[in-house]
C-alpha cells in the first residue's frame, strides 16, 4: 500500500469525489481510510472513527464481518464472474432463495443490477414497457414526490426532487408530474413538538389532499407512482406516517398505477422491520432494493416484480416484449454469494427485532436534543433519527455559515463520522449498533454541534 503521503498526492492530483466541492480540500486533507471493524473505521494514523452513517447507509452488520469476508473469499476462488445472460449459478438461486422467504409471495421475479440508481432505472423502465405490452402506450409518465431521491443516473434524476441535486440536469431527463408529499418536520398541521416517528403528531394526514388531486389529474398518462416508503433520505430523513403509504397504494390500485417503492435505502432491518413497507402493509408491484442487500460488502441490487409485470413481457422473439435491459457485473457471482450469507446472518441473529431494546435506547436519547436550543424538530425511524439545526425561534440559519458542513469536521475531530444534510445532522446506524456504541456516537455528535453552533451568526 502507498504511504500516507503518496495516497494524499495522488487524490489529490487525479481522484475526484461524489457530491464533493474539491475547493473545501484545497487546504485540508481527506481522511485516509485503511481499516474498519465492528461499527468504527480507522485511519492511516491509526485515529479510530465511529462509522454513525453506515458508510452511506450500505454497512449493517458491522465492518469486516467474519462470515461474509469468508462467503467472499471462498466465491472468488471459485466463479469471480459469468456472463447472466443464458446463464446462472448457485449464489443467485441461493439469495433469490432466502429472499423469498422473507418478501411477500407476489414478488416473485427477481432482477439484479449494479446499485440503487440502476435498481430504480430498471423498475422505470420495466413500468413504462408494462403499459406498452399491454397495450396502453399512452401511459408513458412517471409521478414522484417532493423531496425524493432514487439516485443520479438520468431515469433516477427524472423522479427526483431534491432540487440541489436534480435542477441542473431538468434538461436531459423526462419531465415527471410531481406530487406534494408528507413533510411532518414543517406541517402547520402537526400538533406534537416534534415529528418522533410521525404516529402521534396529532394530524388528520390533510397532506393527502392534494396528492390524492394530483394523481388523479396525471394517472391517465402516468405508467408508475414511485415513492420512498416512510423515510425519505437524501431528502432531509423525513419520517411519513405508514397511513400515508397504505392510502398511496390503495389510490394507484384504483387509478390504474404501478407503485415503485424504492427501499434502496430503508430496507434490510434499517427502518426496524425488515423492509419499510410492512409497517403498513402494503405490497407494491415493483420493489427496488440495494445498499444493505450485501451488508455494504459488495455493489449489488434488484429489481423484484410482480408475477402480473413479468408475464407481460413474456412471448417469442418476435413478440418484442423481451426487456432489453442489463449491465455486465448483473448477479455478480461474489456480489452473490455475499448477500445470501448477509441475509442468513440477518436471520440468524433475529435482526431488527432482537435489537429492540437498543432502539428504545436510540430514540430515548435522541429526544435529550429537544433541550438544545439549536435544535427546530426531531425524527426517527428504527436504526435512523435525525435533528434538523435552526436559529431562534426555527429560523434557518445562515446558509453562509454551512452548519451541517462544520459539524462534520468537528465530528472528525471527535471521532465520529456524519454526514450532514444541509442543516439536518442524522444517524443512520448499522443494526448491531450496541447501547454503549449508541451513547459513544449521540455524545460526540451532540459535543461537535455545539462547538460549531455556539459560534454561529444570530
Amino acid at each position: 500500500m502507498p504511504a500516507k503521503e503518496e495516497i494524499l498526492r495522488l487524490d489529490r492530483d487525479h481522484l475526484w469525489h461524489p457530491f464533493t466541492q474539491a475547493s473545501d480540500y484545497a487546504e485540508r486533507d481527506p481522511v485516509v481510510m485503511v481499516g474498519g471493524r465492528g461499527v468504527r473505521l480507522f485511519d492511516a494514523d491509526g485515529r479510530a472513527y465511529y462509522d454513525a452513517i453506515s458508510s452511506w447507509w450500505t454497512n449493517t452488520l458491522g465492518h469486516a464481518h467474519p462470515r461474509l469476508v469468508a462467503a467472499a473469499a471462498r466465491q472468488a476462488a471459485a466463479l469471480e464472474h459469468v456472463n447472466f445472460s443464458g446463464f446462472t449459478h448457485p449464489p443467485a438461486a441461493d439469495l433469490v432463495a432466502g429472499l423469498v422467504e422473507v418478501l411477500p409471495p407476489a414478488l416473485s421475479r427477481y432482477f439484479f443490477s449494479d446499485d440503487g440508481s440502476t435498481a430504480v432505472e430498471a423498475a422505470l423502465k420495466m413500468a413504462f414497457q408494462y403499459w406498452r405490452n399491454r397495450g396502453r402506450a399512452e401511459k408513458t409518465r412517471f409521478i414522484m414526490v417532493d423531496h425524493a431521491y432514487h439516485g443520479d443516473t438520468l431515469g433516477a434524476v427524472g423522479v427526483g426532487g431534491v432540487d440541489l441535486f436534480h435542477r441542473i440536469y431538468r434538461p436531459l431527463t423526462v419531465e415527471s408530474f410531481r406530487a406534494p408529499g408528507p413533510d411532518c418536520a414543517r406541517c402547520p398541521h402537526r400538533r406534537s413538538r416534534h415529528t418522533g416517528d410521525a404516529r402521534d403528531t396529532g394530524c388528520a394526514l390533510e397532506c393527502f389532499d392534494a396528492f390524492e388531486a394530483l394523481l388523479r389529474e396525471k394517472a391517465p398518462a402516468a405508467a408508475a407512482l414511485i415513492l420512498e416508503p416512510l423515510l425519505q433520505g437524501a431528502g432531509g430523513m423525513l419520517v411519513h406516517p405508514p397511513l400515508f403509504l397504505q392510502r398511496a397504494r390503495a389510490l394507484a390500485s384504483e387509478l390504474d398505477l404501478l407503485l415503485i417503492l424504492d427501499e434502496v435505502a430503508t430496507g434490510f432491518g434499517r427502518t426496524g422491520t425488515l423492509f419499510a413497507f410492512e409497517q403498513a402493509g402494503v405490497v407494491p408491484d415493483l420493489l427496488c432494493l440495494s445498499k444493505g442487500l450485501t451488508g455494504g460488502f459488495m455493489p449489488l441490487a434488484l429489481t423484484v416484480a410482480t408475477e402480473e409485470v413479468f408475464q407481460s413481457f413474456y412471448g417469442d422473439a418476435a413478440s418484442g416484449r423481451t426487456f432489453f435491459h442489463g449491465h455486465s457485473y448483473t448477479a455478480n457471482p461474489v456480489a452473490c454469494a455475499v448477500g445470501a450469507e448477509h441475509l442468513r446472518v440477518v436471520r440468524e441473529l433475529g435482526l431488527p427485532r432482537s435489537a429492540a431494546l437498543v432502539l428504545d435506547h436510540f430514540h430515548r436519547r435522541l429526544k435529550e436534543f429537544a433541550e438544545e436550543r439549536w435544535v427546530s424538530d426531531i425524527r426517527h425511524l428504527g436504526f435512523v433519527g435525525a435533528v434538523d439545526l435552526a436559529g431562534p425561534g426555527g429560523a434557518p440559519l445562515d446558509p453562509a455559515f454551512r452548519a451541517g458542513w462544520r459539524v462534520y469536521h468537528e465530528g472528525l475531530a471527535r471521532g465520529v463520522v456524519l454526514r450532514p444534510l444541509g442543516d439536518t445532522l442524522y444517524w443512520f446506524l448499522p443494526l448491531v449498533v450496541t447501547r454503549e456504541e449508541v451513547d459513544a456516537i449521540l455524545d460526540r455528535s451532540r459535543e461537535s454541534m455545539r462547538a460549531v453552533l455556539d459560534g454561529a451568526p444570530r
